[in-house]
Parts: C-alpha cells; structure tokens; sequence
C-alpha cells in the first residue's frame, strides 16, 4: 500500500499528475482541482489510495488526507467505484458530502453525475453511521469559490466517461452563459452538470 507520495511534478493532466520519485515517475489520477494548482516542477505531496483491479492498478491522489479518506469510505457503498467516488468528493468535497449524508438529502447527492436516487440513498443507508459528522462550517470550497467551478463541472464529465477535450469544451459553452443558468457569484455546480451533460447529448 502507497500511502503517500513526495516528488516534483513532471506533467499535468487534466485529471492526472506525473510525479518524479528518482528513479521511477508515478501517475496519481487527481481531482482536476488539484491539476489545476499545481505547476510544472513544482514539488507536491499527495496522500493516495490504491486501486487495484483485474486490467490494472490505479493510484488515486489528494492534497489533503481527509479527500482521501472519504473517497476510501464511498468505494465501501455497493455499486459505488472509484471514478464515481472521485467525482463525489470533487464536486461535493468531504465536508459537503458528510452533510448531506447526516441530513439524508438525497437531493444534493443526486447532483453528482453517476449518482440516482437509489444510489443516494444506498450511500446515506451504508455511510451514515460511519463517515462521521459534519463540522457544520461554510459550504466546501471545491464546489463553490469562484471560478472553481469549471474544474468541478470537469470532473464529473470525466467521471461519467467524457474526455477531457469534450469536458472542457462543455466547460467553456457554460462560461458564456453562465448569467442564464445559475448565479454567477455562487454558482450551482449540480444545476451546471446537468447543463453540461444536456449540451452534451444534443452535440
């Protein structure tokens, strides 16, 4: 088990970061909120979580430890994988996810790409009595400070199968009419998912 990674930054994906070790570079998929801070050259250090599968082993990587926890706690849901938890803690970011899971709002779960009404409700019945409380603080950052976001709306196209080209062309669609759908100051990323996701269909 890798439980956490020091090193310069070699390249940046839109979802990924190559990380130089010395002898061996290591590919972390990121939250696109961690890729989008980051800088080349630049030393990072992630806390991981290992994903290993029959076609492969995955890292998983975030800045923080609590991010890493929560998205190790969602993959415990039936039904629920690591793309999937990714884009829970992206979109949602642990503090807002525990929130919704205390007060059992299936609503805002369901904002998630990925995320239906049944799924929501299996992750409120296996994680409410395990994920742990809320601090009851302001809303998490990921999903509501500024341009933020852009990469929140990213990462749940890429969770749900879309590439990075399309993403961020969905993306950019949104930033054009961004006053029309939600507001501007605090914009609803559930409410420009499901816009993004629409644009996307129709293309």
């Amino acid at each position: 088990m890798i439980d956490r990674i020091r090193g310069a930054v070699l390249v940046i994906g839109t979802d990924y970061l190559s990380v130089d070790l010395g002898p061996v570079a290591l590919r972390v998929v990121v939250p696109p909120q961690v890729a989008t801070e980051v800088r080349l050259g630049s030393e990072v250090e992630l806390h991981t979580a290992m994903v290993v599968r029959e076609d492969g082993w995955t890292l998983y990587g975030f800045t923080e430890s609590e991010y890493c926890q929560v998205f190790e706690q969602v993959q415990t849901v039936s039904g629920i994988g690591p793309r999937i938890a990714l884009a829970l803690v992206s979109v949602l970011g642990p503090e807002d996810l525990r929130r919704a899971i205390e007060s059992e709002d299936l609503v805002t779960l369901t904002k998630v790409p990925g995320i239906g009404k049944k799924g929501a409700q299996r992750i409120v019945l296996e994680l409410k009595d395990r994920i742990g409380p809320s601090l009851g603080g302001a809303t998490s950052a990921p999903a509501r400070a500024g341009e933020s976001w852009r990469a929140a709306v990213a990462a749940g196209l890429t969770s749900l199968g879309w590439n990075a080209r399309e993403a961020d062309a969905a993306v950019d669609q949104l930033a054009g009419r961004l006053d029309d759908i939600t507001d501007a100051n605090n914009p609803d990323v559930g409410v420009l998912l499901k816009e993004a996701l629409r644009s996307l269909d129709r293309s």
